[in-house]
């Protein structure tokens, strides 16, 4: 199996993976590359927005790209928020 680089199209940050995996998940996202964090995150913004109405997976991919250009000056900046929302996003859906 070979190994390529991939991209993350929404915060930049690379991964290395196998071009089966990069296919898989451009075709989950509308032919683009997102990082695991980045794909997680598009998937809880469609279950939060779909709650109250209807959300498209471009809509998604289209919002946290736009989020995450607003930290594109430092791509550790970037997954660290990112994980600080979906932890936040996962805690408050255990309260019960």
């Amino acid at each position: 199996m070979e190994i390529e680089s991939a991209k993350c199209e929404c915060c930049g940050l690379n991964e290395e993976c196998t071009q089966d995996y990069i296919v898989e998940v451009k075709s989950n996202f509308g032919g683009k590359w997102l990082c695991g964090l980045c794909s997680e995150a598009v998937r809880d913004e469609m279950v939060r927005r779909n709650k109250n109405g209807d959300c498209s997976l471009e809509e998604a991919v289209s919002d946290h790209m736009s989020f995450c250009r607003m930290f594109k000056s430092n791509p550790a900046i970037q997954v660290a928020e990112g994980m600080r929302q979906m932890l936040r996003k996962r805690s408050n859906t255990t309260k019960v």
